[in-house]
């Protein structure tokens, strides 16, 4: 199996080094390069198309929103793993909608990193409760304007709904299976066809699909939970 690479993105030296410090020693995991700024992660990331780029938010020349907007129309096979100073950060929305794959904590341990990094290249999206659930009191406190019903919601099936309501909630595919007496290879096979449906690159996108559409808050299910 070959190495997962990643692309350091932060401002900070010390933090890039840290950061390229436990990533090379790590088994599977290769440090391709270093950007300083977003404009410099974007160059980079076209450079070398790295499995997974490590997006700091605040950076100068270009912020790490718009280097994911760019970095993310220009290939899907490259994923961002954004990291954000606090979990509360307000760019979560934002990061989300330019095509990030997930969030992390910069005070984060090294395992959990390293876990993050691993789920994102493998295409799953790293959203906890806690994220996802301030993701809808954005909706419903600061009244985000909704976009319209996405494209292809219309053909999903009342058990696929229920499945996106739930991951919209932040719960894992196990606990979507145990919710809704389900197996969990019957609930990747619901998720694999509402990304086909949807036209979604991961469960980020999943995530705000089922936010613009309304139908986190029509329903009301799942994202309560802790």
């Amino acid at each position: 199996m070959t190495d997962i690479s990643v692309l350091l993105a932060d401002d900070h030296p010390l933090m890039r080094e840290s950061f390229r410090a436990l990533l090379d020693a790590s088994p599977g995991f290769t440090a391709i390069g270093e950007a300083g700024t977003g404009a410099e992660a974007v160059r980079l990331a076209r450079q070398h198309r790295p499995d997974v780029v490590l997006m700091d938010v605040r950076m100068p020349e270009m912020d790490g929103i718009e280097a994911t907007r760019q970095i993310c129309a220009e290939t899907s096979a490259v994923r961002v793993l954004i990291l954000t100073t606090f979990d509360l950060d307000e760019y979560v929305y934002a990061a989300l909608q330019a095509g990030a794959s997930g969030f992390l904590v910069k005070d984060a341990t090294a395992a959990e990193l390293l876990n993050g990094i691993r789920l994102v290249a493998s295409g799953e999206a790293l959203l906890a409760p806690r994220v996802t659930r301030r993701l809808i009191d954005a909706f419903t406190k600061q009244g985000k304007p909704l976009s319209g019903t996405p494209r292809g919601l219309e053909t999903i099936t009342e058990r696929e709904r229920e499945v996106l309501t739930l991951i919209a909630g932040g719960l894992s595919n196990t606990e979507i299976a145990q919710h809704l007496h389900l197996g969990v290879g019957t609930v990747k096979t619901h998720i694999g066809r509402l990304l086909h449906k949807l036209a979604a690159r991961d469960r980020a996108q999943l995530v705000i699909a089922a936010y613009e559409s309304g139908l986190v808050a029509a329903q009301g299910a799942g994202w309560n939970s802790n």
